[in-house]
């Protein structure tokens, strides 16, 4: 396992980070407790949950399976979707910063998070709020790092700035969702982070499993699979011809390798020096095992001129496409 900075950062992460997102849902906690265990055996202190992920069950199992060796893991947490029906239980408000930031402590049965990553923009919330109370975290010990995750870039840099005219720490990691399929965050997220020296760890590198090469166009998805139980935000993004076409060519160009889709799929985002850590997020023993699996193979530069030949950089793989959780907001007619 390699170990990369995390920013501008003193953290070292490796270069796999452990998603939980599974955990407590599509994978039991017997399950979960194991694949943790192997990812501790195979040299990851890099582990992600969030407050959200299957009503807190994800925090609940990850805190109880590192509680025995917290010290040798970098503990990253998400916080900021709604976590129930109370109005004030969710954004960026310096109350639900505090008491939320409060809850996940609790359920992680941690004193402290090593990252607490912001988990989406709340723009009802002055920025300035946020960050203070961020800061008030860090000052008191509960947080060490901070860090964004789906932050429009503009927003991003806001942030960035306005830590450093309140003399403040900057965030020191970034999450986009970011992928052979998708490469918008080449565009200006990614020279914004290099600017502001903020490690990106980005999630989904199989595109939330297109990549695999499991999936086929005009083919029924397998029921087990997150296409086949109708995922709504996969059916809403990644489940398109496009994407699906590409990945059949992922797949057949990875055969000529004598590799497989994951772990190419896995190695290109790695292969971009500015992320410090790429999440996998599996659902068993055996989808972790192929991302670790991934790590030994050579990446060569005939691999990527392949692969980053097959969608244009800073663009998706439908031309046009705009994920609809992001709309486009700067035309709005008199």
């Amino acid at each position: 396992m390699d170990y990369r900075q995390l920013g501008r950062s003193g953290l070292r992460v490796s270069e796999l980070c452990l998603g939980t997102m599974m955990f407590g849902n599509q994978t039991n906690e017997k399950d979960a407790i194991e694949i943790i265990a192997a990812a501790k055996d195979g040299g990851v202190n890099f582990i992600d949950s969030a407050d959200v992920y299957n009503g807190g069950a994800a925090e609940q199992i990850t805190g109880k399976a590192i509680k025995a060796d917290r010290g040798d893991w970098v503990l990253c947490s998400k916080m900021g979707n709604a976590t129930g029906t109370n109005p004030n239980s969710r954004g960026l408000s310096r109350h639900w910063v505090l008491e939320g930031t409060e809850a996940c402590l609790k359920r992680l049965d941690t004193d402290y998070l090593d990252v607490l990553c912001l988990h989406r923009e709340d723009r009802d919330v002055p920025l300035e709020e946020t960050m203070l109370a961020v800061a008030s975290l860090i000052r008191d010990g509960k947080v060490r790092y901070f860090g964004m995750s789906n932050f429009r870039p503009w927003r991003a840099a806001i942030v960035s700035q306005m830590c450093d005219d309140l003399g403040i720490d900057r965030p020191v990691m970034f999450q986009p969702q970011y992928n052979m399929l998708n490469r918008t965050a080449e565009y200006d997220l990614i020279p914004l982070a290099l600017h502001y020296g903020i490690g990106l760890v980005p999630y989904s590198p199989l595109a939330r499993g297109v990549l695999t090469g499991k999936y086929r166009a005009g083919q029924e998805p397998d029921p087990d699979s997150r296409a086949g139980r109708k995922d709504a935000r996969m059916l809403a993004t990644e489940w398109r011809e496009e994407s699906l076409a590409i990945a059949e060519k992922v797949a057949a160009y990875a055969a000529t390798r004598k590799t497989n889709s994951v772990t190419l799929a896995t190695q290109w985002v790695l292969a971009n020096k500015s992320v410090s850590s790429v999440i996998a997020g599996p659902r068993t023993l055996q989808q972790w095992q192929g991302y670790v699996e991934a790590l030994n193979y050579d990446y060569s530069a005939q691999d990527e001129e392949t692969l980053s030949a097959m969608v244009p950089a800073g663009h998706d793989s439908t031309p046009g496409y705009i994920d609809p959780a992001y709309p486009v907001e700067g035309r709005v007619t008199r």
